[in-house]
């Protein structure tokens, strides 16, 4: 376990249906999932920049009505932070500007690699799934 691995984050019990985002700079992978079933389903990737992207995740905010947010952030193998990681905190703290809902960070490293290696159609949607999925296995029951 590297230095710059994330603690498990300490998320209240009533905080059971959650949105996950693979952040990427042209798209940003989408899952959704919940405590109570302990995984996720990919959702239709968002292929918008800037404030498009969050018209687009408000809109999915209303449909699906989550708790809390998970956001997938990159490190380098060696567990430094990069210009990806900076960028995936800061609109970790959008989304919470915006929506006013809890956000959790989670260590995304390798999970669209393994999306492609599981054969995954839309890798962005996919990585969000295993970011997502990661997150809710590391939730006490």
């Amino acid at each position: 376990m590297s230095a710059h691995t994330l603690p498990p984050p300490v998320v209240p019990q009533q905080l059971q249906r959650f949105m996950a985002f693979d952040f990427g700079l042209k798209r940003t992978g989408v899952a959704v999932g919940s405590r109570m079933l302990g995984g996720a389903q990919p959702q239709a990737t968002i292929h918008a920049q800037g404030a498009a992207r969050f018209a687009d995740i408000a809109l999915r905010l209303q449909e699906w009505e989550p708790d809390a947010l998970v956001v997938g952030v990159p490190y380098h193998p060696d567990g430094a932070p990069h210009e990806n990681t900076v960028r995936a905190q800061k609109f970790g703290r959008q989304l919470h500007g915006r929506f006013a809902l809890p956000v959790f960070e989670v260590d995304e490293r390798y999970s669209t690699t393994e999306a492609l290696a599981g054969g995954a159609k839309d890798a962005d949607a996919a990585s969000a799934c295993i970011i997502l999925e990661q997150f809710l296995r590391g939730l006490h029951p």
